[in-house]
């Protein structure tokens, strides 16, 4: 690189940093900037110090302009469809006119930053969409972290105009149950014929969901879709009654031939319906919060016993003691919160 290219760069990255106040971005972001608003989410992902204040000083803004989206999770094991899905129903959601944000939550990958960078490349006619921005969650060493990147994210893109967000699961098992706990609606695709060995669908997700579509319900799968739809519908009436008083709902429909997707939509819209009538739509709102910040307390402590340096010191000894046997894990546990309440008091 020559002198002048280099000089061009630096003055490049100055200008970045410089827009990358907190102040304009959140300006950029409330015009519906997708530039901005991604480049509002690395900085939510980053570890910089003086990063992670601009960060809290945006959500800080953004907040107040948050929460008027309807946030739909959407699950399933791999090779279900959820990408040829996502494609389908995002333009099912545009035709209704309503902006779209789609995002990935894989505690698995911190590498790729989740699947759904590859998924772009299937999501072609909806990520060229100017009403619909894709991005992956930030992969993190745990999936709390994930979690709270995910849910700020879903403040900034709320604060840009988002109508519908879709939070696609990646990971399966506790992926799905942090998904769960922040979108008003939980939508479980599956498969016709796989067998409950190869779904890996356990009876915990089923009850968690909302609405259940059995996809790939095209060409000779027609009728072993509609035979798993019945069955699914008895399975569901086995279940304990919803406190919403929402009846889950089971639909087939086919992305290769994009049939059925929009009564996939027209589903959610008669829960949204329903549950913001008896007011459990924003009971559950409330209730996400307070979950939303006793995890982010836990979180911070655990942070906290590891920045203390007698206390992490204690943590690496018991972890030793511990592998060895000559402590109980419980014992191990409480010594440390011991020197904990000491460090308080």
């Amino acid at each position: 690189m020559n002198e002048k290219r280099l000089e061009e760069w630096f003055s490049s990255r100055k200008r970045v940093r410089e827009n990358r106040t907190a102040t304009k971005l959140f300006d950029a972001i409330r015009l519906g900037d997708r530039t901005a608003l991604s480049g509002a989410i690395t900085l939510l992902e980053s570890t910089r110090e003086e990063d992670q204040e601009t960060a809290k000083d945006l959500i800080r803004r953004c907040l107040p302009f948050s929460g008027n989206s309807l946030r739909i999770g959407i699950t399933g094991v791999p090779g279900v469809g959820k990408s040829s899905f996502i494609e389908k129903f995002g333009q099912t959601i545009l035709t209704n006119r309503k902006k779209v944000a789609v995002l990935a939550i894989d505690p698995s990958s911190e590498r790729t930053g989740g699947s759904i960078l590859g998924d772009k490349t299937r999501m072609e006619t909806l990520s060229q969409n100017e009403d619909v921005f894709i991005r992956p969650s930030a992969a993190g060493s745990t999936l709390g972290g994930v979690a709270r990147k995910t849910r700020e994210t879903i403040i900034l893109c709320e604060a840009a105009g988002y109508d519908v967000l879709l939070i696609e699961t990646v990971g399966v098992g506790q992926s799905e149950i942090m998904v769960h706990s922040m979108v008003d609606f939980f939508l479980l695709l599956l498969l016709a014929g796989a067998g409950d060995e190869l779904q890996g669908i356990k009876r915990g997700i089923m009850e968690m969901a909302d609405g259940l579509a059995v996809t790939k319900s095209d060409g000779d799968n027609i009728n072993k879709a509609k035979l798993a739809a019945r069955e699914l519908k008895n399975a569901i009436h086995l279940f304990p009654p919803t406190s919403n008083g929402w009846i889950p709902e089971v639909k087939t429909c086919s992305s290769l031939e994009n049939t059925n997707i929009d009564t996939v939509w027209e589903m959610i819209e008669r829960f949204e319906r329903h549950t913001r009538l008896n007011g459990s739509f924003d009971s559950k709102r409330k209730h996400q919060d307070l979950n939303w910040m006793h995890e982010a307390l836990k979180d911070l402590l655990i942070q906290g016993l590891w920045l203390h340096e007698k206390i992490s010191a204690k943590i690496k000894e018991k972890e030793v003691e511990v592998e060895n046997g000559t402590i109980s894990a419980f014992e191990a546990a409480e010594e440390i919160y011991g020197l904990y309440r000491k460090g308080v008091e």
